[in-house]
């Protein structure tokens, strides 16, 4: 229960965001289905297709396909709680709307430890963010909590409960450096020992050193391991 009010104070939060930014605002779904392959012991791969689109503009209610994303990630494994990552993703975006396709590589650590049930993560990420007219230099950071919502370890059928927050900083040679922060809660299920089913909110603060936009995120992952 304590969990569970969590989670509806996470959403009535979110609400908040969105009564108080009517004239920036957006609601988008991202769908996205991923595949994991452990390689060897310190070696695993990732490969996930997402597919965004935009559900409420403004005030008006409508579906309008932004872009789809190709990603890939190798991961090697440093020891138990650390391991590093490159990373490999391409955006169509010029396919819905006319709109600058995006090749982007990313250099990720990472480093998790989990204590007592609840796992706490922190990961860094370089990117690089190569469009038709510019490159887009960005730093992130996130720190992450996740735990099964039923005892302390995660069995089949049962659920659990992740929320993240994230930081980030882009630069580039045409355009002021901007800040962004991105706050998610997302509910997931182990539906079967290869497959998790995934959804919840994010609520992302765009720029806000320069002129802050509001975008509200419905997540929606399918995560496969073979």
């Amino acid at each position: 229960m304590h969990y569970t009010k969590n989670l509806i104070c996470a959403v009535l939060l979110f609400v908040c965001f969105k009564n108080g930014a009517q004239n920036n605002f957006e609601t988008l779904g991202e769908s996205a289905f991923a595949v994991n392959h452990k390689v060897s012991k310190n070696y695993s791969l990732n490969f996930a297709l997402k597919n965004r689109y935009c559900l409420y503009k403004t005030v008006d209610f409508t579906f309008e396909q932004r872009q789809i994303d190709i990603v890939h990630f190798s991961t090697f494994k440093l020891n138990y709680n650390h391991d590093l990552s490159v990373g490999l993703q391409y955006r169509n975006r010029d396919l819905f709307n006319n709109s600058s396709n995006e090749l982007r590589i990313t250099e990720q650590f990472n480093y998790k430890k989990q204590k007592i049930g609840i796992r706490y993560g922190h990961r860094f990420r370089a990117e690089q963010r190569i469009l038709n007219t510019k490159t887009i230099f960005r730093q992130r950071y996130r720190f992450a909590i996740d735990f099964p919502l039923n005892g302390e370890k995660l069995n089949i059928g049962e659920s659990y409960l992740v929320n993240t927050v994230e930081g980030l900083l882009s630069v580039s040679k045409k355009d002021r450096p901007e800040a962004d922060i991105r706050i998610s809660s997302q509910i997931g299920w182990q539906v079967t020992e290869v497959l998790k089913l995934q959804t919840g909110l994010e609520h992302r603060f765009e720029a806000f050193n320069l002129k802050t936009k509001n975008n509200l995120f419905i997540l929606t992952t399918a995560v496969l391991k073979i």
